[in-house]
């Protein structure tokens, strides 16, 4: 039997990067099928969390990305541009938001699909992992289309259907929080929350005790 968990996920998270493409790849050892939940970053649901942040936080937060990725061989790189447009100097989140807006309406509109996973693991290689302009030219349409989708159906659903989207990415924050959590990357399984890039093996150790077969 096909064992089912939805992964909470955003765009902008560094850590959300860092899991998704190990989750995607017990997807294609496993008889799993893990949906993808897309949530805006806390730069849109709490503006004011990088100004009231202790001074080391940033500094901590870097090295520890820094040293995930090259213990796991994932490529990895300062997204040009940030998905979130912010002062650098004050920390300030900009009211307007066209990038990140874009690439989690296009996540939303690939998890209605059932194509969010493999999506959110080749756009999140595209921001996260050194590719410079990951929000011009075919980028993000080449990342569709190796989810299985037709770049110009997403690019013309996330303007057309833009409130719907919105409304199930708001819908999919309030689902993590009822599961029991509020940040990325968690896990959902059978009910029980998994936050974090490094509670991947743990979450192969419980599916295993609910039955998790190799393909």
């Amino acid at each position: 039997m096909t064992l089912t968990a939805e992964l909470y996920f955003s765009f902008r998270s560094p850590y959300s990067y860092l899991s998704v493409g190990r989750y995607r790849a017990v997807t294609e050892d496993y008889d799993l099928d893990i949906a993808l939940r897309p949530v805006w970053p806390l730069a849109i649901r709490e503006p004011d969390f990088f100004e009231r942040n202790h001074p080391n936080w940033l500094g901590y937060t870097m090295r520890d990305m820094l040293r995930v990725a090259q213990f796991h061989d994932i490529p990895f790189g300062a997204p040009r541009p940030d998905p979130i447009v912010q002062d650098t100097a004050t920390r300030k989140i900009a009211k307007d938001q066209p990038y990140i807006r874009r690439v989690t309406r296009m996540g939303q509109a690939a998890a209605r699909r059932g194509a969010g996973l493999v999506f959110a693991a080749e756009a999140g290689r595209m921001i996260w992992g050194g590719q410079e302009y990951w929000h011009e030219g075919r980028h993000l349409a080449e990342a569709l289309k190796a989810a299985g989708l037709d770049p110009a159906e997403i690019e013309g659903e996330i303007e057309s259907d833009a409130d719907a989207l919105d409304d199930e990415i708001a819908a999919n924050q309030d689902s993590l929080e009822a599961a029991g959590h509020w940040g990325v990357p968690t896990l959902v399984f059978d009910g029980e929350p998994f936050f974090g890039q490094d509670r991947i093996e743990m979450v192969r150790w419980r599916m295993e005790q609910k039955g998790l077969a190799k393909r």
